[in-house]
């Protein structure tokens, strides 16, 4: 029977509660924010006693479905001050799916100090003092965790960064291996766990694969065709697997849209030696792994394992974190921009929002542009709570207040990925509109504009753009649902198979009768309900926006600005 296991901070009772019917078939992205709009007052304060967090596997998460681990978790941000559903890898959301538990949901605010840590178990919940951890960083935590509880538990914790309620503080989960890297980072929601007084969450389960199923037979033909059709496509089949998501830095480097001293230029001519080829062969060198799987069951294995000089290992080096801490700051080394990316993930901060941050201090002169280890001690100031360390740990936005920068790369007040919106202006239609803030991931734009996957569409003229990420927007949020990762998108959009096969998995699960139509209307009502909260929490067109500059300034080599009108921005959820 399908639960929800609800944490009350304030009064410390954990209850186990039966899941209502309308929220029997949604699962990760649909359910957290049907969830959070539910129970959520759009204007409260993100940081207060009357957000929640919600944290949920998706629909397909702990089956044989090939690449389906992914993890939602939710709230009202503190970043943007919207509604927020981040995604990440690891092993908890599958080992929850296993334990019957639709979501986790965190309510109240404790009126003491304290810290606690939540055990999850196929014999019950429990709240645990857990004082001892705090200060502790992620890869710590996670390592005392497995000690305690079992080298097969999965964690989900915050590092120092979510504790000190810092508002890119991101949620972290271990992978198989146990390094606590997999994380739902963007958005702020590490501080919002840390305002609710939880350190970590440990969730025990033997099993991995074997979620209720109502028809195995059907559902199992469904994802071993699934499986082939990621295997067959090129990028999923073999481009990903061999090089990682870092693959992508010649390419978006050769197609001039890689954003490079604090969105500057579109080329960085030091991006081969930071780009996934020169990564994989380093890693390799030292002992390590070039591709790697985030979690059980991932035939795509995009993640990596890189070994560092002094002996720790960051496992990955994702390609946004990359740029971020690479061309963003004119660093061409990957062994910095690899220590960059470990601080983070143990200090408990989101990459891509710190990577704008440092962005911006540089364009205030704080830092020097490609001093990479001005940047790593600027980092370090993070988990001493100093005012520089609390500052980067507030992000660009914030960041740019504070130093009077007006170049700050960022939509609602969350910074702008990898990928220049003068140059991707699909990318940037869904920058500038998707309810979560800047979020490549949102409407992922690059298939058509760069990769020519799905079709193409000029990454350099405003035609078609707004139909793109209009359509990208929807599929994604049905995809974020099921939990299944982003990146079967490649093989789904170029091949007709994909998305019937998706849905035939899923009624094979449930013992449901959904279409391709159904699935097409659970994202359009994703964004219709993000989108409604976002506009009670005083949210208007004028937030659909991007900078200022992008629309000013050339971006060389292309020298295009951002030109998609602003009616045009505003017919993006022409839909509801």
């Amino acid at each position: 029977m399908a639960r929800f296991i609800r944490v009350d901070m304030s009064s410390r009772q954990v209850k186990s509660e039966n899941v209502a019917d309308k929220y029997l078939i949604l699962g990760g992205r649909a359910l957290t924010s049907q969830l959070v709009a539910d129970e959520v007052p759009a204007t409260c304060d993100p940081l207060g006693p009357f957000n929640k967090l919600v944290i949920a596997p998706g629909l397909l998460s702990g089956t044989s479905a090939p690449s389906s681990g992914r993890l939602s978790v939710g709230g009202k941000s503190p970043l943007t001050g919207g509604i927020k559903e981040s995604n990440a890898g690891g092993i908890t959301s599958q080992k929850l799916a296993n334990l019957g538990i639709k979501a986790v949901i965190l309510e109240g605010k404790p009126a003491d100090k304290g810290w606690f840590l939540l055990k999850i178990t196929p014999d019950g919940e429990e709240l645990l003092p857990a004082d001892d951890l705090v200060g502790k960083g992620t890869y710590e935590v996670t390592a005392i965790c497995r000690e305690r509880f079992g080298d097969k538990v999965g964690v989900i914790t915050i590092g120092p960064a979510g504790e000190m309620l810092m508002h890119a503080a991101g949620v972290t989960n271990n992978d198989g291996d146990g390094n606590s890297s997999r994380y739902a980072g963007r958005g702020g929601l590490g501080a919002v766990m840390g305002s609710k007084g939880l350190k970590a969450i440990v969730v025990d389960s033997p099993k991995t694969f074997e979620a209720p199923v109502k028809d195995p037979e059907r559902f199992k033909a469904a994802a071993k065709k699934f499986s082939q059709i990621l295997l067959d496509n090129p990028t999923c089949g073999k481009g990903l697997p061999a090089y990682g998501t870092n693959v992508l830095m010649n390419i978006i480097n050769e197609a001039g849209t890689l954003p490079t001293r604090n969105f500057k230029f579109g080329r960085f001519d030091k991006a081969a030696e930071v780009g996934g080829e020169k990564l994989a062969e380093v890693a390799k060198a030292r002992g390590g792994k070039a591709t790697h799987a985030c979690h059980p069951g991932c035939v795509m294995r995009c993640s990596n394992v890189y070994p560092m000089p002094d002996g720790k290992v960051c496992a990955p080096v994702e390609y946004e974190t990359a740029w971020a801490f690479g061309p963003n700051l004119e660093i061409g080394e990957l062994d910095v921009i690899a220590k960059l990316n470990y601080i983070c993930n143990d200090v408990g901060l989101d990459t891509i929002e710190t990577g704008c941050t440092l962005g911006v201090l540089m364009e205030a002169g704080v830092i020097p542009f490609g001093d990479g280890q001005a940047a790593i001690s600027a980092l370090e100031e993070v988990a001493k709570g100093t005012p520089l360390g609390r500052i980067i740990g507030s992000g660009s936005a914030n960041a740019g207040k504070v130093y009077g920068v007006t170049r700050v790369p960022a939509v609602k007040g969350q910074g702008i990925p990898a990928y220049d919106p003068r140059a991707c202006k699909g990318n940037g239609v869904t920058y500038a509109t998707t309810p979560m803030g800047a979020d490549h991931t949102a409407g992922y734009a690059v298939t058509a504009n760069i990769l020519k996957v799905g079709g193409y569409v000029n990454p350099l003229e405003p035609a078609g753009q707004v139909e793109l990420s209009r359509n990208l927007q929807v599929a994604t949020a049905a995809l974020d649902s099921t939990g299944l990762c982003l990146f079967v998108a490649f093989a789904v959009l170029d091949n007709p198979e994909g998305l019937p096969t998706i849905v035939e998995m899923i009624n094979a699960q449930y013992g449901t009768s959904l279409t391709v139509d159904d699935v097409t209307a659970l994202g359009q009502n994703v964004l219709k309900t993000e989108r409604q909260f976002n506009q009670q929490a005083g949210f208007t067109s004028a937030d659909d926006r991007l900078p200022e500059f992008f629309y000013n300034e050339e971006l060389p080599p292309h020298n295009t600005k951002f030109d998609v009108k602003d009616e045009e921005l505003d017919r993006v959820f022409n839909f509801q």
